[in-house]
Formats: C-alpha cells, sequence, structure tokens
C-alpha cells in the first residue's frame, strides 16, 4: 500500500480528561520550531526539557511548564514534535491547545498522532495497534504483551512467515518459467517447506487466540432459578461483596457486573435477575435483560441448588438457553447438601459442586473457566491479537491448506500462495485498504 503522507499540523491534549498534576498537550507537523517560539517566546533545542512559559496572542502568560522539542524524523510521529507539559487543569489545557490552534494547528482526530507514525515508517501496523492495547490494557500480562509487540516482536515473527512464504512462491513459480522441463515440484523441497510454513502458522495462531484472550477477556453470564446463589457466587470470584445478598427471591432485579482476573485473563462477570414468571413489572423488564445477556454470552454458568438436585424449573431454563453458548451447570450450597466439592461431566454438560458461601469449590470453578476459555500456559511468548489478525491468520492457514492440495496443478498452488501472502501482509499494513485504516485508527484515543 502506497503511504500518504500528511503535512498539516495537528495538536490534541494527550493526557486523560479530568484534573491532575500535570497535562500535556502533544503537537505534530512541520517548522515547529518557529510554533514553539511563538508559543513560548524562546527558540526550543532538540530533545532538551527546557521550563517555559505559554503565552496567548496578547502576550499574558497562560501557564507556565516543560516544552520537549523533537525534530523530524527523530520524533514519535516522525515529523517535528512539540510536547508542553503544564498544569492539569482542564480549563488550563483548553486555553494552551485554543493557543496551538490559533497558531495554526488542527485538532488531531482520534488516533492520528499513530496514524502518522504508521504512514512515516515509524510503526507498522501491527506495533500501531500495540499502542492502544498497552493504554487499554486490563492485566498486567496484558499489558506485557502488548509492550511486545510495541517493541516489535510480533511483527517480526510475521515478516518471518512473510519471508517463507516468498522463498516458497519462488520455488514454486520457478517451475512455471520452465514448462518443457517437467519438473515436479513434489520432487523439490516444496513439500517440507510448506509442511513447516503450516506449522509455524498454527503455532502463532495458537498464541494469538491466547493473546486475543488477554487482550477481550471472557464474558461471563451468572443465570438460574431466584436464590439458588448467584449473587453469592458473583460476590465470591470478585472477592468483594459487590451484589446484596438475602434470603429474599427476586432480590437481584437488574444485572450487576464485575471484572476478574483469573491468570492474567479478564472474565467479565455479570449476575443476573433470578429466571421465573414475573412478579411484577420491574422484575419482569429485569428477566428480559438476563436473557438478553445471555444472548451475547461467551460462557453461561447455570447456577443450581444442590440441596435440591436440578428441578424441572431448572431443565426449562436449560432448554432456552442458546445452543451456540457453552454452558456449566454449578450446583452450590454443597455445605448446606452435605456433599463434596467436586467436578465432572454428566450428558455431555459440566458440572461443578461448591458452596459460594464457604469457597469450597470455587478454585475447581475458576479452572473451568480457563478450561472453557481455551487457555494454556504460554510464559512470555503470547501475542495480544486484534480480531483481525486472527482472521488474517485463519485465512492464511486455509490458503497454504489449499495450496498443499494442489501441488500437482502448479498455476493454482501458485495463486494460493499469492493469496496467503497477501492476507499475512494485511497485519503489519503493507497490504491495506484505506477505508480499513480509517476505521482502525478512529478507534484510537485522541492524542495518541
Amino acid at each position: 500500500m502506497e503511504r500518504k503522507l500528511i503535512k498539516d499540523t495537528i495538536a490534541a491534549i494527550a493526557t486523560a480528561p479530568g484534573r491532575g498534576g500535570i497535562g500535556v498537550v502533544r503537537v505534530s507537523g512541520s517548522a515547529l520550531a518557529a510554533f514553539a517560539e511563538c508559543l513560548s517566546g524562546r527558540k526550543p533545542q532538540a530533545r532538551l526539557a527546557a521550563v517555559a512559559t505559554f503565552k496567548s496572542a496578547d502576550g499574558h502568560a497562560i501557564d507556565q511548564g516543560i516544552q520537549l522539542y523533537f525534530p523530524a524524523p527523530h520524533s514519535f510521529t516522525g515529523e517535528d514534535v512539540l510536547e508542553l507539559q503544564g498544569h492539569g487543569g482542564p480549563v488550563v489545557m483548553q486555553l494552551l491547545l485554543q493557543r496551538c490552534v490559533e497558531l495554526g494547528a488542527r485538532l488531531a482526530e482520534p488516533g492520528e498522532f499513530s496514524r502518522r507514525a504508521y504512514l512515516n515508517d515509524k510503526l507498522d501496523l501491527a506495533q500501531a495497534e500495540a499502542v492502544a492495547d498497552l493504554i487499554e490494557a486490563s492485566t498486567a500480562a496484558a499489558a506485557r504483551s502488548a509492550l511486545r509487540s510495541l517493541s516489535g516482536e510480533f511483527s517480526r515473527e510475521v515478516q518471518v512467515l512473510l519471508n517463507g512464504l516468498i522463498e516458497l512462491r519462488m520455488l514454486v513459480e520457478a517451475t512455471l518459467d520452465f514448462p518443457d522441463e517437467e519438473i515436479d515440484v513434489r520432487d523439490t523441497d516444496a513439500v517440507q517447506r510448506m509442511a513447516r510454513l503450516v506449522a509455524a502458522v498454527a503455532g502463532l495462531r495458537d498464541r494469538a487466540r491466547q493473546g486475543s484472550l488477554l487482550r477481550n477477556g471472557l464474558h461471563v453470564v451468572i443465570a438460574g432459578q431466584p436464590n439458588v446463589g448467584k449473587s453469592s457466587l458473583l460476590n465470591r470470584l470478585a472477592g468483594v461483596d459487590r451484589a446484596i445478598v438475602t434470603d429474599i427471591a427476586g432480590t437481584t432485579r437488574d444485572v450487576l457486573r464485575e471484572t476478574i482476573q483469573i491468570e492474567g485473563i479478564p472474565l467479565h462477570i455479570v449476575d443476573t435477575a433470578g429466571l421465573r414468571v414475573a412478579n411484577d413489572e420491574v422484575e419482569r423488564i429485569g428477566i428480559e435483560r438476563t436473557w438478553k445477556e445471555i444472548e451475547r454470552a461467551d460462557l453461561v454458568l447455570q447456577v443450581v441448588d444442590a440441596t435440591q438436585g436440578i428441578t424441572e424449573a431448572d431443565d426449562e431454563i436449560t432448554s432456552r438457553l442458546p445452543a451456540k453458548v457453552p454452558r456449566v451447570v454449578v450446583e452450590n450450597k454443597t455445605d448446606l447438601a452435605g456433599k463434596s466439592s467436586a467436578c465432572f461431566e454428566v450428558a455431555g454438560a459440566r458440572h461443578v459442586l461448591l458452596s459460594a458461601k464457604s469457597g469450597d469449590g470455587v478454585d475447581l470453578l475458576r479452572s473451568e473457566l480457563l478450561r472453557v476459555a481455551g487457555w494454556h500456559e504460554h510464559g512470555e511468548d503470547v501475542v495480544l491479537a486484534r480480531q483481525r489478525h486472527l482472521d488474517a491468520l485463519a485465512e492464511v492457514a486455509d490458503r497454504l491448506d489449499a495450496a498443499g492440495k494442489k501441488l500437482t496443478e502448479i498455476e493454482f498452488c501458485a495463486e494460493e500462495l499469492r493469496l496467503a501472502q497477501a492476507a499475512l501482509s494485511r497485519i503489519t499494513g503493507e497490504f491495506l485498504a484505506d477505508d480499513l485504516l480509517g476505521e482502525i485508527f478512529s478507534r484510537f484515543c485522541i492524542g495518541k
């Protein structure tokens, strides 16, 4: 893809909204040394933090802070970059940003600084996305994975695959250039190269799926009849009394959300209203919301009362659960039923016996949540992948599979390999449509 460079100057507040000890306004463009001199009355020195007074058009002081100047191409965006560090009050930051606009900058769009870094070859697309992932990381494991991608680790692995794919294409297409020789590609080392590529792509896909879990987590809905201990289970998993627990059926009228971590995986737990025939309008609305949450769940924890076993009402709830959503049956209140904690399978459904009140068996449930999520320990080589990365790797795997089946039909094999290379190149942004590029960066925060 031809990268279209942009020449105008942009500015944005780069720190989070609200009050803070320090706030930063970031500017990127060309000829920013003169821009900085107009703003502070002093010519900036490259990469030297200097105390400066930022002034309005009439010469009055807006704020006093630190001025940093990074001349092109040695900056984040590859352009001249100016960072203005002032006091972190919203009014002060807005006044400073307004002054930058008066001096010729325009307000930056979401992700525009990172987009310029990509367009100026300072980052590839996977690295640029890692910037946003690092900011949004909800666990320490996700942050470490994002930082590795930002340093180029993921991109280097993709490039190794690309190099191997290009070499394989050269080998296959060489047979097309010498049709009279009747070279059988299966007599070359193409088969072995293909096998190595397939294995490497499979390994990267597996680690990328694990990284997707780190990035997005799992949406888990706790559902069941009233008074089976759904809210107690939420509180036990969260480690705090997040939900009100009483002996009164129907206490929970609306969905309650809590995010927890298990081995670095964020689990977004949703406690819901008990499923039964509603007694009033408020409860009816709560039950409707419960079913909506279940429809979009990655996993349903169907809680039942271990003192009563699986009842007809539980079976009725089971019959209404979406077939596409995995289900784990949690038999709660083992302390009252005189049962021990356990995990087993019945008629294709996983059951976990536990006591949310005492905590006995809850570790079994945590392990089961990781199993359903498909998590397995990878150490520090997990790739914090986005859905588009997973889609691209899936296409590469499919194209390689198709190419392997067409080794005797060289033209078709060569075309499948070409399409596999194009799909792999989309990850780093080597081949990507402009409209998709805009969609990707529009999801970044302003100032990044």
